[in-house]
This record gives C-alpha cells, sequence and structure tokens, in this order.
C-alpha cells in the first residue's frame, strides 16, 4: 500500500523554522511504505516554498520529490471531476482543489492513509472507498 502526501507535510520537512520540522522530515524519511505525491500538490508546493523559503530551497524541494522515493501520480478526468464534486459537497469547508484532488486520487488507488497536518479537512472528507483515512504522522 501507499500513502498519499499532502503539501504540508513537504513544505514544513523542508523548512527548519517550521514547529513540524522535525515531524514532517523524520516521517517523509522513514516512510514504511512508497510516498506518493500527486501532481496537483506541485503547483501548490511550488509556490509556497519559492514564496517562504527561497528559490534556492524551492529547487532543492523540487530536486528532491524529482528523486528516489516519491512518486508523482497524474490527476485523471475522473479525478478531477470526483474533486470538483468534493469541493461543491464540502463547500462550507472549503476545502480546495488540491485537498479534493488527493481525495480523488486515494480515491482511485484504493490508499487509505494520507500523509497531513490538515487534519481538520481530511478527518472531516468521507471518501467512497473506506469509512475515514489514516491521517499520519
Amino acid at each position: 500500500m501507499s500513502i498519499l502526501v499532502d503539501t504540508n507535510m513537504i513544505l514544513a520537512a523542508a523548512d527548519t523554522a517550521s514547529r513540524d520540522y522535525e515531524a514532517a522530515l523524520g516521517f517523509l524519511e522513514q516512510a514504511p511504505e512508497p510516498l506518493v505525491v500527486p501532481v496537483t500538490v506541485l503547483a501548490e508546493l511550488d509556490y509556497m516554498a519559492n514564496s517562504r523559503l527561497g528559490t534556492q530551497a524551492e529547487v532543492r524541494i523540487l530536486r528532491g520529490l524529482a528523486g528516489p522515493g516519491f512518486h508523482l501520480e497524474p490527476l485523471l478526468d475522473e479525478d478531477f471531476d470526483r474533486a470538483i464534486d468534493l469541493v461543491e459537497q464540502y463547500a462550507d469547508s472549503d476545502i480546495g482543489l488540491v485537498d479534493a484532488s488527493i481525495v480523488a486520487i486515494a480515491e482511485r488507488l484504493h490508499v487509505t492513509r494520507i500523509a497531513t497536518l490538515d487534519h481538520r479537512h481530511f478527518a472531516l472528507i468521507r471518501p467512497r472507498h473506506c469509512r475515514a483515512f489514516e491521517l499520519v504522522p
């Protein structure tokens, strides 16, 4: 089985000033299962890394994701349609496209574990393929 990785985990693991730095980095370095990064995470991560940490950190993060240890997962048309439905369904919670796409990809791949610091959104969502997501770390 795999673990889908949210933007905030990767960003926290790269930001030594983050209060979640050690937990995020430790988890990503020693994850017990393959780490899958939805491509929708990349644009959000790139913007946040550049604006918060600078270009050098941005490039270091992107190179790290291109190396071993991470698998980039495409967003299929069916995932995009499902993500739109989730954004609409959870409109009061403002989950956004990236989080909704993580859910849609998790459903397609039958992944139940999500590496995220955003427990508020992901604990709220009821996926189609399991009762609830296991949120780690």
